[in-house]
């Protein structure tokens, strides 16, 4: 399975796969997860032979990058792809001047993948659409 990852300013296939992921999968309601912050954000996708498989949402507040909206398809998650995305997440937003944090809330479930690719959970427990989620960081080097 070959795997590209590029920036996007279509939405319509980062939409469908959130809404597979997060709306059917998951159960997060659709007011959740169609925030608004869309058209204000850097978005990546993932393509297998052409097909879109993963996406994520960047965005970018001050001193802090944001990543969020991750999501992989059920067929593709436990190739490498999620950390793949990751890793062009975190080039992406360590190109922008004056990113020097990386953000995320993280689902609890998620905190290994989270902490392998060198991000710390800080801060209590907290619910956010019915899933338990934790805040992670992790530092720019410059």
């Amino acid at each position: 399975m070959k795997h590209e990852i590029s920036e996007t300013t279509d939405l319509t296939h980062c939409h469908a796969l959130r809404r597979t992921v997060f709306i059917e999968e998951q159960n997060v309601s659709e007011a959740d997860e169609m925030d608004g912050l869309d058209a204000e954000a850097i978005h990546l996708i993932a393509t297998c032979d052409g097909a879109p498989v993963g996406t994520a949402r960047l965005l970018i507040r001050g001193e802090t990058g944001k990543i969020g909206r991750v999501a992989v398809l059920r067929e593709h998650r436990g190739t490498g792809l999620g950390a793949a995305i990751m890793r062009q997440a975190e080039a992406a937003l360590r190109s922008r001047p004056g990113v020097t944090r990386l953000y995320l809330s993280a689902q609890t479930h998620a905190l290994r993948f989270y902490e392998k690719l060198g991000y710390s959970a800080y801060g209590p427990e907290y619910d956010d659409a019915g899933i338990p989620h934790r805040d992670m960081e992790k530092r720019l080097d410059r």
